[in-house]
């Protein structure tokens, strides 16, 4: 299990930590739009390719290592591909802050709040998604709660 840590009280940009050990950084811009992941020390892009709407992409070295839709604007939910397998993350209720990632129709994985006043997250992601994919992931939900918590939203 991994574990999100803001790195200051009212940031946006995170840690990740694989037990005591730090595995990636986040590094999210004002826009939302994109910013930086360090993972293991490998610097990777994640923007959006439109400005309203376009695939959110996870880039290294100019190579596209993951791709998510949104397919609606309405709905908390992305479908994302990775070495050509699709897979879905989808936010478990219409107000929660947690999020499930389905492979087909089973559930494989979660990223969730630790607490309901926090932003640190616990985040269980299947081991057999590489790393930057996973961390990729956790960016999603974190955009997410960014816009809603901007927003006001009662996801937030």
């Amino acid at each position: 299990m991994l574990n999100a840590i803001p790195k200051h009280w009212f940031s946006w940009d995170f840690r990740v930590m694989d037990g005591t050990r730090q595995v990636a950084e986040m590094d999210l811009t004002f826009w939302r739009r994109k910013g930086t992941l360090s993972v293991e020390g490998i610097a990777y892009e994640v923007f959006r390719e439109g400005l309203v709407s376009g695939a959110y992409v996870l880039e290294a070295g100019g190579a596209v290592a993951a791709r998510a839709e949104k397919p609606s604007a309405f709905r908390r939910t992305f479908l994302i591909e990775h070495a050509g397998r699709p897979l879905t993350l989808r936010a478990r209720s219409a107000s929660g802050r947690a999020f499930d990632l389905y492979d087909g129709p089973n559930e494989i994985g979660t990223i969730a709040p630790e607490g309901f006043l926090t932003r640190r997250a616990a985040v269980r992601l299947p081991e057999e998604l590489p790393l930057p994919v996973r961390i990729f992931i956790l960016w999603l939900v974190i955009i997410i709660w960014r816009r809603e918590a901007d927003s006001g939203g009662s996801g937030a």
